[in-house]
Parts: structure tokens; C-alpha cells; sequence
């Protein structure tokens, strides 16, 4: 189900039909067989509002469940540009030549972290995570060899940023998966299809062809676009630019 949740535009069309669908073949329903009487209408009416409030609460959870994850990942993108950017200062450090290497391994990093955020494409991804783990051995050993060699405490202190420059590339990895759980997202649609179809059983014979019956489906849809953009990496409209580790790029550049 992920992969459909990296669509944010499939959401929405697939919800929007399947919610419709549901509100239809309650209105079926109702017109086969006697729909609520006079007598019992305000009950019903009290069960649909309550559907619709257990709704909105779920949406409302899930869509904080997005925004939260949203977060991270912008916040780990600015702590991947801190990290690099404290090594790329720390490297002088090290002895000239060492320094001199790990500063233009760090640029290459950089360079490779900026297409991470940027790129979509899946197969181009994966060339630019072997990349990486390259420079990240390559990161490693060169700030690795110094501190073997002289182990100090000022080396140790480079040796360190390398480290978290590694580990801040693995927050944001982890971050980038944690997505929404499928069955969060399969209890929501059923709660969502169970709300359409009473809706549509509850309406009135007059009401039955009306317009009016698109909009729960269309609202709701719109919530699951949202929520699926919001939560999906790399295929919304709504994205961590990678605008730390820009800036950084500008910067170290123009040295």
C-alpha cells in the first residue's frame, strides 16, 4: 500500500470513487427497502453525526501522525547540514594533507546528500545511496588513519564529527521510512466507506440524485490527498527542500 501512498493524486481519485461508490449503494439500499421512519429519524440522525465525529477525529490523528513525521525529516536534514558543516571546520584539525582530503570528500558528500532530497527517480536513488556509503568509508578513513596513528584528544574531537556526520545520514534515512502504517490506513478508508454508506442510506428519496451527496466524499478525499502528501517523501507536492544543506553547499563552494 505504500507505494500507491507515494501518489498523493491516486489517493485521491481512488478515495473519491470508492467513497462515492459507498454513498451510492447506500442510497440503493434505501430505496430497495424502507429507509428510516419518521419516528427514528433524529436517532439516526444522531448515529450519523457520531460516524462522522469518529471520522474526523481519525483523520484529524492520522494527518497529526503526517505533520509529526514531516517534521523529523526537515529536522534531521538540518541537523545533517550541521553535522557536515562542524566537520568541515573541525578537519582542520587533522594534519594539512589529511584535512585538505576529508574537506573535499565532505564537498562530494554534500553534493551526493542534495541529490538524496532532490531526486525522485527510484534507480537513480539507489546509485546515490552506493555513492554515499562509499564516501562514507572513504570519510571514515581518512579521519580514521590520524587518530590511529597520533590518537589525541584534538583528533579524537574530528574523528567524532565524522561520526556524526554518519549517524546524521542514518536519522534522516530512518526518518524518510517511517511512514504511515498501512492498516492505519485501511482502518481510516473502511471508517470512511462505513460514514458514506449511512449517509446515503439516511437520505431522503428527494435527495437522492442530488449533488449534494458528492461533497462528504470529496472532503474526505481531499483529507486523504493531504494527509498521503504530507507523508510521502518524495512523491507529494509538499516536501523537505533541503535548504540547511543548500546554503552549506554555497558556501563551502565559495571557499
Amino acid at each position: 500500500m505504500n507505494k500507491i501512498m507515494n501518489f498523493p493524486l491516486l489517493v485521491l481519485a481512488l478515495s473519491l470513487v470508492l467513497l462515492w461508490l459507498s454513498m451510492r449503494i447506500g442510497v440503493f439500499f434505501r430505496q430497495r427497502r424502507r429507509g428510516p421512519d419518521d419516528e427514528i429519524r433524529e436517532e439516526f440522525g444522531v448515529i450519523v453525526a457520531a460516524n462522522l465525529t469518529l471520522l474526523g477525529l481519525i483523520i484529524g490523528f492520522t494527518f497529526s501522525m503526517a505533520i509529526s513525521r514531516y517534521d523529523e525529516r526537515r529536522n534531521y536534514e538540518e541537523a545533517e547540514a550541521n553535522a557536515i558543516g562542524t566537520e568541515y571546520v573541525r578537519a582542520d584539525l587533522l594534519p594539512l594533507t589529511d584535512a585538505v582530503k576529508l574537506r573535499a570528500l565532505l564537498k562530494d558528500y554534500l553534493d551526493q546528500r542534495l541529490r538524496f532530497y532532490q531526486n525522485r527517480d527510484e534507480s537513480e536513488r539507489l546509485r546515490i545511496d552506493a555513492v554515499t556509503a562509499q564516501l562514507q568509508a572513504q570519510l571514515w578513513s581518512t579521519a580514521q588513519a590520524p587518530a590511529a596513528a597520533k590518537p589525541t584528544p584534538v583528533i579524537a574531537l574530528a574523528v567524532s564529527g565524522v561520526n556524526d556526520v554518519l549517524n546524521s545520514q542514518g536519522y534522516t534515512r530512518a526518518a524518510w521510512r517511517n511512514r504511515i502504517p498501512p492498516p492505519a490506513w485501511a482502518l481510516m478508508l473502511a471508517i470512511a466507506i462505513c460514514c458514506n454508506f449511512v449517509i446515503g442510506y439516511g437520505t431522503r428519496r428527494a435527495a437522492a440524485k442530488s449533488i449534494l451527496l458528492l461533497v462528504v466524499p470529496l472532503i474526505v478525499a481531499i483529507s486523504f490527498f493531504l494527509i498521503a502528501d504530507i507523508d510521502s517523501p518524495r512523491g507529494g507536492m509538499i516536501r523537505v527542500r533541503p535548504q540547511n544543506l543548500m546554503s552549506l553547499a554555497e558556501s563551502l563552494h565559495e571557499r
